[in-house]
């Protein structure tokens, strides 16, 4: 049994807590999957690739209101496939390559296969060719991400189904895919494959897609996903068959039973901790109802010396958060006297679908679930500049301010390059700037798209300062 000073178990964000202030440590990586985790490999990285060549096939559509006429003459998938992929797999190969056989990395162990505790500070590897190597370590970061949810709808797994682990891959576009799921795997998807010339149908089982964010967001997203694909809204799937025909979905609705027939099926309900792979309980570390593993501010774990960080601890499951949560920790392993604590005040998201939404901080509801006295202001992209151009009559920014201190409290934006339009507000949330200090306190260049939020800070009811 080998002895380490520090296990690292995930490749994603715990890969980059490596720099030279630890070549002296007696470390050991491992990894279950692909070299540099999900987001690298099969999350947010190659997916926006494929919704940038979404985004340009799905120009003709609207092309002819601006005088220009196009049209889509071919869509080669192994191209568009080929060419995410040989970007993004050389970097996971790559990145496996530096930490096993680079100088820098003369202390490092990487162990490939799933890492199980089996007693305190004790993890046992089962590699690819079922052989098991046990290790121990002083410190342990527990970084082993996430992975898709498999819902247990009868006669999927004999059906055959794609996650977002395997549907980038595919051989050959079909000419229908049915989407399982409403939230925002299955809105990037659902807009790549229909960019792309594919029948698209949405099964989910609430009223309303992407309900987790800002209601009036999901309300105006669904009405415009409604007129792009197939949604089936309050539907159940209930059972998956296979013939000759293709993929039958049965699915229950308030109407009674409904099927659709689809050429291949993507499930897209979520993602669980892989802490039930860890099995962290036989080392002392705490999980919570939905399996994340328990950390304090500190990325801390209730077990000295053991920190866990991203998918497996977080509930944002969201890069940006998992690779602050890795310096906190780098820092804590470091400086254990000096500890600093994740900020995780002003997290925001975006779903990179059609149209694009951004948001930050509080909904609307949350607001009023809270008890907490808010302002709106609102602006629609058709009102600004810009705007007029782009001949967008469907986008929106809305923010949510404190009247008496005028602090931002949250916002969100639907509509063309949400996820840039929207990081001013990040800024000034994070900083402490109130909305009026940030609409007339600077230059906003014109005629441009931040404009948007400029005229929502102005169309706040705030006291004049």
């Amino acid at each position: 049994m080998t002895h380490y000073d520090l296990v690292i178990v995930g490749t994603g964000s715990g890969n980059s807590i490596l720099d030279q202030r630890f070549a002296d440590w007696k470390t050991a990586v491992v990894e279950r999957g692909t070299f540099g985790g999900t987001c690298l490999n099969v999350g947010c990285i190659p997916t926006k690739m494929f919704v940038h060549t979404a985004d340009l096939a799905a120009t003709p559509a609207k092309s002819s209101r601006f005088g220009v006429d196009e049209r889509v003459t071919g869509v080669r998938w192994p191209d568009i496939r080929d060419r995410v992929f040989g970007r993004i797999d050389p970097i996971a190969a790559g990145g496996a390559e530096y930490r096993r056989h680079h100088a820098d990395n003369a202390n490092v162990t990487v162990y490939d296969g799933t890492g199980r505790f089996t007693a305190a500070k004790e993890l046992t590897v089962t590699g690819p060719d079922g052989q098991t190597r046990a290790i121990t370590g002083d410190r342990f970061v527990l970084a082993a991400g996430s992975r898709p949810i498999v819902p247990p709808i009868p006669g999927l797994a004999e059906t055959g189904f794609h996650t977002s682990d395997t549907v980038m891959r595919l051989d050959r576009l079909p000419r229908r895919l049915g989407i399982i799921g409403s939230g925002f795997v299955a809105a990037e998807f659902a807009h790549i494959f229909s960019s792309l010339g594919v029948e698209v149908t949405l099964v989910a089982r609430s009223g309303l897609l992407l309900r987790h964010e800002d209601t009036e967001i999901a309300t105006r997203y669904t009405e415009l996903a409604d007129d792009r694909y197939d949604v089936r809204l309050n539907h159940e799937t209930i059972g998956v068959t296979r013939s000759d025909t293709g993929i039958t979905l049965r699915m229950l609705s308030p109407e009674g039973l409904a099927e659709v027939v689809v050429d291949e099926l993507l499930v897209a309900v979520g993602r669980q901790p892989n802490s039930d792979l860890l099995d962290p309980a036989r080392t002392g570390v705490e999980v919570d109802e939905a399996g994340r593993v328990v950390v304090d501010e500190f990325q801390r774990t209730a077990v000295d010396g053991i920190y866990a960080l991203g998918d497996l601890s977080s509930p944002y499951q969201l890069k940006h958060v998992a690779n602050h949560e890795s310096r906190v920790v780098q820092h804590n392993l470091l400086h254990p006297d000096e500890p600093i604590a994740s900020d995780h005040r002003y997290v925001p998201s975006a779903v990179f679908g059609a149209p694009q939404i951004a948001s930050v901080g509080l909904t609307e509801e949350e607001a009023k679930d809270q008890g907490v006295r808010y302002v709106v202001g609102r602006q629609e992209y058709a009102g600004i500049a810009y705007g007029w151009a782009m001949e967008d009559t469907t986008g929106f920014a809305k923010i949510l301010a404190d009247p008496d201190t005028g602090l931002i409290l949250g916002a969100h934006v639907l509509g063309p390059q949400a996820s840039s339009v929207l990081q001013p507000v990040i800024q000034a949330m994070s900083f402490g700037l109130d909305a009026s200090t940030m609409a007339r306190g600077q230059y906003w260049i014109h005629p441009a798209l931040p404009e948007l939020i400029e005229n929502a800070l102005l169309n706040l009811d705030l006291p004049k300062r």
